[in-house]
Parts: structure tokens; sequence; C-alpha cells
């Protein structure tokens, strides 16, 4: 992985009337990086990426690819991709219409390369987007996506329209057909499942304030859970476990730098999945903004 910073955020501010958006929020991400924002609806995942690409005013100092999104907006939009809802589409356009759009507002989309990849497919070039399957319209966005030459690859809640099975299409086809280890990609989303195999760094977001920060080898490395043995249910809670959940009727330990070594007398020790890590530290959040 290579070092070149894509974005760099700084104490980030956007206010909507009374409600902060973004508070003071800081990131940077770099070349080769799939960042993941995680966070409930509200968290201000959203508002960041549209900062990302110039569609609204904050405060703060924000840099894209070397350049303000503000200032710089249409020679930032030559190097970026960014993709919404793939379940939502003009339905009354064809699919070569829709390709040829396409070409008419992005200067790195290559049309032939969009073609080739439809070519495997059972899609229809004259279609209506209407008549399209979902699953076909999925294979259409990501033909897209692959026939732009873009830096940055910006996913704000991409399938939010979209059933569980194409969702975990859409990502292990990204992977596999268009991420190389030097484009970056950026994804907003409330739906952790989906991604967390896909994820190299994760940010999660409550309130427009980062929560917690890492890679997930730093992640993994820093908790880990334990389904601790019926007979050393006790020595495992005096650890001080940051959560307890329930799994089959089983307790299940969440620790936050505890040596593994110790864990494993007491029973099964692994990583926490994403979802767990996340519903785990927004609750912490939540209990100390309440005291």
């Amino acid at each position: 992985m290579t070092t070149e910073r894509v974005i760099r955020a700084k104490n980030i501010r956007k206010n909507y009337a009374d409600s902060a958006a973004l508070s003071n929020f800081n990131l940077e991400v770099y070349s080769g990086q799939i960042m993941g924002l995680i966070g409930p609806n509200g968290a201000g995942k959203s508002t960041f990426l549209q900062a990302v690409l110039g569609l609204v005013d904050i405060k703060g100092d924000l840099e894209v690819l070397g350049l303000s999104p503000n200032k710089d907006r249409h020679e930032l939009l030559n190097k970026v991709c960014s993709i919404t809802d793939v379940a939502i589409m003009p339905r009354w356009m064809t699919v070569r219409e829709v390709l040829k759009y396409v070409e008419g507002v992005h200067p790195r989309f290559n049309l032939n390369k969009a073609r080739k990849i439809l070519s495997n497919t059972n899609i229809n070039r004259s279609s209506r987007i209407r008549t399209l399957s979902r699953g076909m319209v999925v294979q259409l966005h990501l033909a897209i996506v692959m026939a732009i030459d873009a830096e940055l690859l910006v996913l704000d809640e991409p399938t939010l329209g979209l059933d569980l099975s194409y969702r975990k299409e859409f990502y292990s086809q990204l992977i596999e057909d268009y991420f190389d280890g030097n484009k970056t990609i950026i994804i907003s989303t409330h739906q952790v499942e989906e991604i967390e195999g896909v994820l190299s760094d994760v940010v999660f977001m409550d309130q427009g304030k980062e929560i917690l920060s890492g890679s997930i080898d730093e992640l993994n490395q820093k908790f880990l859970e334990l389904r601790p043995k019926t007979e050393n249910l006790e020595k495992a809670k005096a650890l001080n476990p940051l959560y307890i959940r329930t799994e089959l009727g089983r307790p299940v330990y969440l620790y936050e730098n505890v040596n593994v070594e110790k864990l494993r007398d007491f029973g099964e020790v692994h990583p926490p999945a994403i979802a767990d890590l996340f519903l785990a530290v927004m609750k912490k959040n939540k209990e100390g903004e309440d005291k």
C-alpha cells in the first residue's frame, strides 16, 4: 500500500438549523485503502461525503486529492466517481442512453470498456431500465464504475434499495473486478455486516463525531471476544469486559487491550465481528453521554 494521502479532513463542522451534522470531525484516507464510515442514520456520514464531493459548504480544512472540493470541484470530479443508491436509475431511459449520459458527464468514462463488460451479462443495451431485474441494475452500475478510471470512488449507502443477496454481489464484484490496490474507496453505510469483509479501515460515527477509528488489523489486535467456559464465568467477568452480549444462550464478553493469553485460559477467544464491535462501542458511548 502506498502512502499518498487522498483525503485530509481537519476540524470539519457543518450545522443544519439547530443541529450539528459534523462536529470537529477529523479523517485521513490514503491511497489503497477501503475506508468504511459506519454509523446510524443522522451520524453525519452522508454530509461528510457530500463535503468531499464539494456539494455542501463546511467549516474546517478539507483537501481531496490535493484539491479544495468547493474551489476546485470541476477538476476534482474528473478524478472521482460517486454512487448513491444503486437501485435508483432513470427508469424511462434505455441502457444505451444511460451509458451515453455517463459518457457526457464524466470525462474518464470509457464507453467501449462499459460495453465490453456488459457483453458478458444478459443485459440488452436497448432495454429500458424499468424492465431490468434488480440484479441487472447492480451489474449495470458495476459496469459503469469499472469503466471510469477514477482515483477515488465514493459510495454513499450504495446498496440501500437492494436485497441482501444483491448487496453482497455488489461488493464482491466491486472488489474482485474494480479494486486493484491503488485506487481508494470510501463507503458509508449503516448495514455493517455486508461490508466488514471488504474494508481495510473503519470509522464509527455518531452525531457528527468519530467514536472509534482504525485499521481492521489494529482493531482485531485491540479488541477481543471471549466465550468463557461455564466454570470461568466469574473470572472472565472480573477482567471488566467492555460489553457483554448473548449468543445461543451463552454470554460473549468483549475486551479492550486485554492480553490474549490470559483470555485463552478462560475459553474460546477471537476478534469481534465489526458489527458486534460497532454495537458495543455505540452503547458504551451512549452510556457515557447519559452520565
